[in-house]
Parts: structure tokens; sequence; C-alpha cells
């Protein structure tokens, strides 16, 4: 459904980032919405929401307004002709979406961490195709910060993020091998062990394994370009 969406967005000159960036936009009423927490809800760098924000205020679908917060802080909200096209491209905000929101911020990552050991299980199982999900990626570092709310990392964007912030389809994914994505899975279920499909906690030892890994892969990555 989402992918369809995308699709019909693009016949209207929008690409999935700046839809994206418009869909969560225009579900904000009227206060509007920090550039910050646009790239938190994306998952992306604030260059990157930046740029896509740009594009929507030169198409006339978002204007920058003072927040009503602080008045020094600009938010971006959404005009008529924004509100038109989100019509317009079907990209409206689901009673599933104002449903999710009743749940507390717990209730949400709990959830969200629950749908992932769900779309796992049936990878594995060879009944959903390969999803571009932070847990499966090569970019992502789980539980390697000591800060409780930020304890992940992806290497693509160089920041910390929490699990609210774990993302189930990232154009910027990159996949591992099965027995890679098995050894990230064990890291990623060290601080959530009731998520383990299959493997135990990771131990020790484990983490070592996952730290040599990752020196192979950086020491490859430079005798590579040695040899360009």
């Amino acid at each position: 459904m989402r992918a369809d969406q995308w699709a019909i967005a693009g016949t209207a000159g929008l690409n999935p980032t700046q839809a994206h960036v418009l869909t969560y936009i225009a579900g904000r009423a009227e206060k509007g919405v920090r550039v910050g927490a646009i790239a938190a809800q994306l998952g992306v760098s604030q260059p990157t929401a930046t740029d896509s924000i740009a594009a929507l205020v030169r198409k006339g679908l978002l204007t920058k307004a003072p927040d009503p917060e602080d008045a020094r802080a600009v938010a971006m909200r959404i005009t008529q002709a924004g509100r038109d096209m989100v019509r317009g491209i079907g990209l409206v905000i689901t009673a599933t979406e104002r449903a999710l929101e009743t749940l507390s911020d717990q209730e949400q990552t709990e959830l969200l961490q629950l749908v992932i050991k769900t779309i796992r299980a049936l990878q594995i199982a060879g009944a959903l195709s390969p999803q571009r999900m932070c847990v499966t990626c090569r970019y992502f570092r789980p539980n390697v910060h000591n800060e409780a709310k930020t304890p992940h990392h992806c290497d693509y964007v160089g920041a910390a993020f929490g699990a609210q912030s774990l993302r189930l389809d990232c154009s910027d994914h990159e996949a591992l091998s099965p027995s890679d994505e098995a050894l990230l899975w064990r890291s990623y279920t060290t601080t959530f062990p009731e998520l383990t499909t299959g493997y135990d906690a990771m131990d020790i030892a484990s983490r070592s394994e996952l730290r040599q890994l990752e020196e192979s892969r950086l020491s490859s990555r430079g005798d590579a370009r040695k040899k360009e």
C-alpha cells in the first residue's frame, strides 16, 4: 500500500521523502513542526530533511512560520496547496495511525519491537520478502551507547537514536549476509531478550565476534581503496 502511495506521489512530482514529510506535517494541525522533529520522524539527517523541506517550500506546499512555543525558532506548516496535494495523492492520516497516537510512547515502542520481531520471523520462514529494516542493515550498531533513550547508532547518518526511531523501511538500507544478519540480531536483542528468535542473548564471545567482523569490513574497504 505504501509503495502504491509513493508511486502516485511520484506522478505528482514528489519523491518518497518529500511525500513522507508532507504527510507528517499534514497530520500535525496548525502549530507546525520544527526541522529537527521532521528529521527524527523520518530517521534521516537534518540536512537531508532540510533539502526535502526546501523543495516543498519552492513548490508552495509548505511555508515557514515562527514556532508558537519559541519565537526564535522556525516551524514548518502545510499550505492549502499542500493539503490539496495530500488529499489528491491519497496520503491521508489513516484511522490506524490516529489510533496509534493514542498509545503512550512506551506502548508505541513495545509495539514497534514486536512488529520488528514478527517481520523478521516471517522473513526467516520465507513468508515475506526482505524488508529494509534497521535491524538488518550494515549501518546499524545496536546498544553501543550508554544513554538509555538513545542506545543505538546509525553509521550512515552518524547519529545515535532510540528504539522508538527504528525504521521498518529505509531507502538507505544495505543488506547483510544471513550469518551477519543473525549476528546483528543477537546484538540487538541483548537488551531485549524477549525478542530473541532462535538465539540466546549475546554473550561476551559473540560481542567480540561482532567487533572482529566490523574490523574486517573496514580493513577490506581500505584495501579496496588502495587498489583503486
